[in-house]
Formats: structure tokens, C-alpha cells, sequence
């Protein structure tokens, strides 16, 4: 890879091969673009929160099955806004790197951007359902009477509810946090954006409402997504607390590599969770006529994959600090 390109990256250990290869280098061309144009980072980020948001425009459409060659053409046209709202979500990070213009606020927007896509997608999934339903109706003997149809939609709805919060929302929140405690063991705190919650909000208290009403608003749903990381993870809270108790901010290198070889294995698993493989089932499912097998998909097997990394991670962990207390 462009030593250029390297530059603007986090790490290479926590991009995947698609990403690494083909998704960063475009992203670095694009970043390049933007700041000859002299476009923040924060104005990219809300740029693909709208083009990602407007894919559900034509998610909403049944593919070949139901609509024939132009359904299909604008399932098709979902699946490329959604990969541009991808390539601008990746691009701003490298923008900021680029252009030293990291913010707070940047950082916010871009935890929250995939969720600004997927609420929309998943609304319109389920009203696709509503319309288009024969394939499930005729796989599970439903008659396909209205009565039937609205329990029906129903169901999907609370389904595709839990998949987007308990299943998007989760994942995509623990895989990010993973990553940011890799890079923190791996660069340092300036390296890293390994949030915690009690700081996040201390920063949303001192901040006032006048003026800095969209900033604040966006703070406090940071601060409940900070809580949330700490809470699915316990033991790597301990291991936090218990370096900081003994060494404060300078962390010895051979703990720093103790945690390294444990995490680097890892981060292949927890790059599963991220866009590239949840979506390519999304696009899949949604192009022959079953988006609500993607609600199955995410509940059962992406949630079983986070359970394994959870638990995984939690372990060493835990085998970390009991050797750290050991010293």
C-alpha cells in the first residue's frame, strides 16, 4: 500500500482485506478531493448519513421476483448508495487525519452515522414485507388474507426492531470498541479514541445548552453509548482500572505487547461485525426476495459471532489483569 494511504489510517490490524485494499485507497482519493475543495470532515460525515438514509428509497422496492428487471434495477441502485454512504463514512476519518481536523463532534457523528442509515433501511424492509410476502407466506402454508398480513407485518416489525437494536446497534457498538482498545494498547491514548463514559460526561455537563444545542443533544446520546460499551465489557474495565491503579498513564510495553498478541487474532473475527460482511448479506437477501431473512441473520448468526468475541476478549482479559496484579 501507498505509504500515503498507510498514513491516513488507523491501523492496518483493524481493517479487513476488502477494506484494506480496495474501500481505503479510494477512500484516500476522495479524501484528497474534498480537501483540495476545503470540505470538513464533519460535512462528509453528514453527507453519508443522507445518501446512506436515501437508499431506503429503493430498498423498499421488491427485487426480480416481485417487480421483475426494474425491481432489480433498483435493488441495485439501494446497494450502491449504501456503498457510497460506506466510502464517504470511511473517507471523513481519513479526511481528518489528513487535514489534522479531528473534532469531538467528529467522532460522535461518525459512531452514530451507520444507525442514521439502517433505521430507514430496516423501516423499509418491513413495509416491504407488507407489500411484497408471497415467498414467506408460501414457504410457512399462510393464507395470504389482510388479517393475516398485518399480524404478519407486525411480527416482522418487532423482529426487525430487536435485529436493529439489540443486533445492529450492539454489534456495530462492541465491534468499534474492540477495535479502539487495540489501537489504544497498540498506539497509546493519542492514537486511539477509547472513550470512556464518566469523562463523556463530565464534557456534556460543562457544555451549554445556548448555543450548542445539536452538539449537546448529540453528547448525551454518546454518553449512553459509551455506557453501553462499558457494560459488555467488565473484565476489560478491571484491566483498565487495574493499570491505571499501578501505573497511571505510562502502561509498560510488555503489557502493551501481552495485550497485542491476544487482541491481533481477534480483530479478524471482530471485522466480521463491521459493514463489509453484515451488508453483503443485506444486499443478498434483499436481491432475491428476502430481506427478512437479513432480521434472522443478524439475531441469530451475527449474534452468535459477538458472543464468541465477547467472550473471547472478556477471557484474556481477565488473564491479563491477573498477571498484571501478579507483578
Amino acid at each position: 500500500m501507498n505509504e500515503k494511504i498507510f498514513q491516513t489510517l488507523k491501523s492496518a490490524e483493524t481493517e479487513d482485506w476488502l477494506d484494506l485494499h480496495v474501500v481505503r485507497p479510494l477512500c484516500y482519493y476522495c479524501a484528497r478531493g474534498f480537501a483540495l475543495l476545503h470540505i470538513h470532515p464533519n460535512t462528509v460525515t453528514i453527507l453519508s448519513m443522507i445518501v446512506g438514509a436515501a437508499s431506503c428509497v429503493f430498498f423498499a422496492h421488491g427485487s426480480w421476483y416481485y417487480e421483475g428487471a426494474a425491481g432489480l434495477l433498483l435493488n441495485v441502485v439501494a446497494v450502491v448508495l449504501l456503498c457510497i454512504a460506506d466510502i464517504l463514512d470511511c473517507t471523513d476519518g481519513q479526511l481528518a487525519r489528513m487535514t489534522g481536523q479531528k473534532s469531538r463532534l467528529g467522532r460522535i457523528l461518525d459512531g452514530v452515522a451507520g444507525f442514521t442509515w439502517f433505521v430507514p433501511i430496516y423501516l423499509a424492509l418491513v413495509w416491504r414485507f407488507y407489500h411484497h410476502h408471497s415467498l414467506e407466506f408460501g414457504l410457512f402454508g399462510i393464507e395470504d388474507t389482510p388479517q393475516n398480513v398485518l399480524i404478519a407485518t407486525v411480527v416482522v416489525f418487532a423482529i426487525g426492531l430487536y435485529s436493529g437494536i439489540a443486533g445492529l446497534a450492539g454489534q456495530q457498538r462492541l465491534a468499534d470498541y474492540y477495535i479502539q482498545a487495540h489501537l489504544f494498547f497498540l498506539k497509546g491514548e493519542k492514537g486511539s479514541e477509547l472513550d470512556n463514559s464518566a469523562k463523556q460526561q463530565e464534557l456534556y455537563d460543562q457544555m451549554s445548552w445556548k448555543g450548542h444545542v445539536g452538539e449537546k443533544i448529540f453528547q448525551g446520546s454518546y454518553v449512553g453509548y459509551t455506557k453501553k460499551q462499558e457494560a459488555r465489557t467488565p473484565e476489560f474495565q478491571r484491566l483498565i482500572a487495574t493499570l491505571q491503579q499501578k501505573y497511571g498513564h505510562d502502561i509498560p510495553q510488555d503489557v502493551r505487547e501481552m495485550f497485542h498478541r491476544h487482541s491481533l487474532p481477534l480483530m479478524l473475527w471482530n471485522g466480521l461485525l463491521t459493514f463489509n460482511f453484515r451488508s453483503f448479506w443485506l444486499f443478498l437477501f434483499c436481491l432475491i426476495d428476502v430481506p427478512v431473512a437479513n432480521f434472522l441473520f443478524e439475531i441469530v448468526v451475527m449474534g452468535l459471532l459477538t458472543c464468541y468475541v465477547n467472550r473471547r476478549h472478556e477471557a484474556f482479559c481477565k488473564k491479563i489483569t491477573q498477571a498484571v496484579e501478579a507483578l
